[in-house]
Formats: C-alpha cells, structure tokens, sequence
C-alpha cells in the first residue's frame, strides 16, 4: 500500500487524549500515513515526561518525513503566499512535495474547500 497521508499533530495528539474519532482514524490509515519532523516536535513538546514514551511508541509506528532544503524554500514560499506559521507552511510543502494528502482538524489554516490536499477526516 502506497504512502499517501501526511498527519498533523492534532490528529495524533487527539488520539493520545482518547478521541475516538481520532483513533478510528489512524486505524483505517495504519500503514499509509506518515508524520513530519514538525509534527514529531510538537506532539512531544505536548506531553510531560511521563507521557512522553507513549508518545514516541505511536510515533515511532510512521515514516517521519525530514525537511531537506527544496522543502524549506517551499515552505518560505507558501508562508509569504498564504501568510501561514512556518510550522503549517512546512506541513503543506511536505505534503505537496510528497503528493500526500494532509489530515488534519485545522479547518481555519486548512479550509479543505480552498485546498484540495488537505482532509478533515473526523470532527471533535
């Protein structure tokens, strides 16, 4: 099965705090889904100590996508076009680079109407 997900951080941090929707989710994804250096940092910046290797065990289960230099001016591109944070503008550029789709619940940097590879795949 081809690789053809991009997971934001809420995505995997709704699952670590028990939304069922969240973990429904990463269930139907299991094997085609990867996570960005981004959202690796995030999800562990989230959590204290004693989550932590709970937190690596689920992200340790995805590719982890790295941010080369053709990402990084991408990014730079996106963020002065669509005025986005630098770490959503790198998730776009991974997810563009890589023909991924991006999930994610961040519905107002990623309204999936104006942006055709990003998926909304459940609501909280």
């Amino acid at each position: 099965m081809a690789m053809n997900i991009l997971l934001d951080s809420v995505i995997l941090i709704d699952h670590l705090n028990g939304i069922s929707g969240a973990t429904n989710y990463l269930k139907a994804v299991r094997g085609r889904s990867a996570v960005s250096v981004i959202t690796r940092a995030e999800v562990l910046a989230g959590f204290g100590e004693t989550e932590v290797p709970g937190a690596v065990q689920l992200l340790d289960c995805f590719l982890t996508l790295a941010i080369d230099r053709d990402v990084a001016d991408l990014a730079a591109t996106l963020r002065r076009a669509r005025r986005w944070k630098l770490p959503d503008a790198f998730q776009a550029a991974l997810a563009k680079r890589y023909g991924l789709t991006l999930a994610t619940r961040n519905r107002r940097d990623f309204p999936p109407d104006r942006f055709d590879f990003v998926q909304v795949p459940y609501s909280v």
